[in-house]
């Protein structure tokens, strides 16, 4: 099989699936090796397409969704409220990163959408040494929230704001990240 098929066969894959696919599977399934999958994968993002990289493995992201970031600011022990808040009112919490000063951006997919999401998150962090990326920025970061419509992304700001979960931009920062991207 050439390379623009597998490709090809990739993308109907990802679409068909609808949940994601590891590069392992797809490595498998097509006998070459993962790095073959993940150059293939670099090649389609490079053609335009959505592809995301999620603790699973690859989701392509065909739906057409309206996105908002929300910097935020909450002990640790509030993650998962947060995270619920943006789930049950329809969103998908799509990362979490951070504006370092003298790093700038630091940046992690979460593709975080239900609550069984949250809690394997939360186990994930729990488990190990990690830490919460937040913490390397006294609590403040943002989240990328994808959903159906502006509406719903209205909704979720205001029940994080309401929480008290939303944090004031400071001078620093390059723009206003609570608008709509």
């Amino acid at each position: 099989m050439k390379g623009n098929e597998r490709r090809e066969n990739i993308i109907h894959e990802l679409l068909a699936e609808g949940a994601p696919v590891s590069a392992g599977t797809l490595a498998k399934k097509y006998s070459v090796s993962r790095q073959v999958i993940v150059q293939d994968v670099a090649l389609l993002r490079a053609q335009g397409l959505k592809i995301q990289s999620t603790s699973q493995g690859y989701l392509l992201d065909d739906a057409a969704h309206s996105s908002r970031v929300f910097k935020s600011l909450h002990s640790d022990e509030e993650t998962a409220e947060e995270l619920t808040i943006c789930v049950d009112l329809g969103g998908c919490v799509e990362d979490v990163f951070v504006y370092h000063r003298a790093y700038g951006v630091i940046r992690a997919d979460l593709n975080i959408n239900s609550r069984l999401d949250i809690r394997r998150f939360i186990e994930n962090v729990s488990s190990g040494n990690s830490r919460l990326l937040k913490n390397i920025t006294s609590g403040y970061h943002y989240h990328t929230v994808t959903a159906d419509s502006k509406e719903i992304l209205d909704l979720i700001q205001q029940a994080l704001s309401e929480r008290g979960f939303l944090a004031p931009l400071t001078d620093y920062e390059p723009v206003d990240f609570h608008g709509d991207e």
